[in-house]
């Protein structure tokens, strides 16, 4: 199934395409390209933060690459490019807000994160619905969308409607789903709702952001290369400066990607808890190749879909494998399995036995307001997530091959037909 999204500016808002029209005006006819642009995008963040201190020069060099390949390999219509520099410009000054409120408030670097519980797994596998219902449980703190992309202390839940940057981010997801409706059935996101912990990792221009959206060869092959502790150590401290108003409160956070970093996640988070769903690749594979190739034609034109099955195919079998070489070296205590039956048919029961096994209390509200969660948002209420395993040339068996060492480690339970 092709996905709806618009292939041009001709079909945004009003609003919206006079918004690209300026900022490709000024741009002029022929843009730079991205790496000549590498000091005005630091320049904008500046201008718009007010502030000069990026954090060190660490980042530059994933940036430097991500503008290389950009330039070199990436095929963006130009609403594409528009969406990327406002992206880049974007993170850049997130970077500077969270420098500026730690050199305010340096005390909140010397918070603990202790034992936070991070809910991983191959993606399509009930990650995003096992967070929404955790994020039910008031004696838990989540990384909701509009601070995950605007990172700073968590607000009083009264105020957030009223906050500038909870308004663009909820602008910003109307833009998404208006370019391609069908993405609010693949993978829900709202303002105020838990989000992944991309948009942290991105303030280190490390993220499977950047290549899902775009066709990057270079810089996914420099990423999957690249040593990960700069990362996580940030991740690490933008947490502490979101939570900082609570900073007692137990993280439960969501990232399938994690699973392929698992041996750093716990250099930074030695003592984490990781749940880690389980369901069939072959039912998982096709649905992510699907999710990753309507990113990509937000940005792009017509993208590579068997490129992008090769791609996701090889990638997460080496993060399944990388997870179970993980849990030989670190034993047993610290992993919580679930079925992706489990999620479905029970997720309470499912979140009552996680709970347990790393010693949480799941108190009788917690348990009331995830089980009013669940009733309200039954699987499909935003639509059904259609696509056909054949449009990337994948077949069962070679899905099947290729994931049997994880498939017979885990006892994955085999779907039939969908």
């Amino acid at each position: 199934m092709k996905p709806s999204s618009a292939r041009s500016t001709q079909r945004l808002p009003l609003r919206l395409f006079n918004g690209a029209s300026r900022i490709m005006g000024r741009l002029g006819r022929r843009k730079p390209g991205l790496a000549a642009s590498e000091d005005a995008f630091h320049h904008a963040a500046r201008a718009a933060v007010g502030f000069d201190d990026f954090g060190g020069s660490s980042y530059l060099e994933g940036l430097r690459v991500l503008l290389d390949a950009y330039d070199r390999e990436a095929r963006l219509t130009p609403f594409g490019r528009v969406m990327v520099d406002q992206q880049l410009v974007g993170v850049l000054k997130n970077r500077l807000v969270a420098e500026k409120a730690w050199r305010a408030a340096p005390r909140i670097i010397e918070h603990e994160i202790r034992r936070p519980i991070f809910i991983l797994g191959l993606p399509r596998t009930g990650t995003t619905a096992l967070h929404h219902l955790l994020g039910q449980d008031p004696g838990i703190q989540v990384l909701e969308y509009w601070l995950a992309a605007a990172p700073s202390p968590r607000p009083p839940r009264s105020e957030w409607e009223r906050d500038p940057r909870f308004k663009q981010a909820a602008r910003d997801l109307k833009t998404m789903y208006f370019l391609d409706p069908s993405l609010k059935a693949m993978h829900l996101m709202t303002p105020d709702g838990p989000e992944e912990c991309r948009h942290l990792m991105m303030q280190s221009f490390t993220d499977d952001t950047f290549d899902c959206n775009s066709t990057i060869p270079s810089y996914s092959a420099w990423y999957e290369a690249h040593d990960m502790v700069d990362s996580y150590a940030r991740h690490r401290d933008l947490l502490k400066l979101i939570g900082s108003p609570q900073p007692e409160r137990r993280w439960v956070l969501k990232y399938p990607v994690h699973m392929r970093n698992l041996r750093t996640l716990f250099t930074i988070y030695p003592d984490a808890c990781i749940v880690q769903t389980h369901r069939d690749p072959t039912k998982v594979i096709p649905s992510l190749c699907s999710l990753v190739a309507s990113w990509r034609a937000i940005y792009e034109d017509d993208p590579d879909r068997r490129a992008v099955a090769a791609w996701q195919l090889e990638l997460w079998a080496r993060g399944m494998e990388h997870g179970m070489e993980v849990r030989r070296e670190r034993g047993a205590a610290q992993f919580f399995d679930l079925q992706f039956r489990e999620v479905l048919g029970d997720p309470v029961g499912a979140v009552r036995r996680m709970y347990a096994h790393f010693g949480v209390e799941l108190t009788d509200t917690a348990e009331r307001s995830m089980r009013r969660w669940h009733a309200d948002n039954p699987q499909g209420k935003h639509g059904e997530h259609r696509y056909a395993a054949e449009d990337f040339g994948l077949g069962a068996r070679a899905i099947t091959d290729r994931y049997a060492a994880y498939i017979e480690h885990f006892g994955v339970e085999r779907e039939g037909p969908s």
